[in-house]
């Protein structure tokens, strides 16, 4: 692969890229907590598996992992650069393999991955992840 073409700007930029705790994360969480749930932050659902969720109910083995539009390839906003475009076009693609091998791995394992895109309302997905989650919950 041919080296990547970048700036001090540029990676100026791209560093301050948070991965933990974003705004969109941050009001997930609050949503959450507001709907009465309890939860773990930043835990690996699996031992042995180097993935980690962004929010994990334990007791209902659902892991919840919130995506960037621009990072995981959301279908309805992801935009694909035109600098760098190989670079960018393999990078973001293997984040969906990745995104897709850990759900598997997760299922495998009696977990349930529960995909958060971006652009959601907080107070949607935290509805939906809810649902899941009683769900799980009463089946146990």
């Amino acid at each position: 692969m041919e080296p990547l073409e970048t700036t001090p700007a540029v990676r100026a930029r791209m560093s301050k890229q948070s991965s933990r705790d974003t705004q969109v994360e941050l009001a997930l969480r609050r949503a959450l907590y507001a709907a009465g749930l309890r939860y773990r932050v930043h835990r690996r659902p699996v031992r042995g598996v180097r993935r980690e969720a962004d929010i994990v109910f334990v007791s209902a083995r659902v892991a919840v992992f919130v995506d960037g539009c621009f990072w995981h390839g959301c279908p309805e906003h992801a935009t694909w650069p035109k600098r760098n475009a190989e670079f960018w076009r393999t990078k973001i693609e293997g984040n969906r393999s990745r995104d897709l091998d850990t759900d598997t791995r997760l299922a495998e394992a009696g977990w349930l991955a529960v995909r958060v895109w971006e652009h959601e309302s907080a107070e949607a997905a935290a509805e939906r992840v809810r649902a899941v989650v009683e769900l799980r919950r009463a089946a146990h």
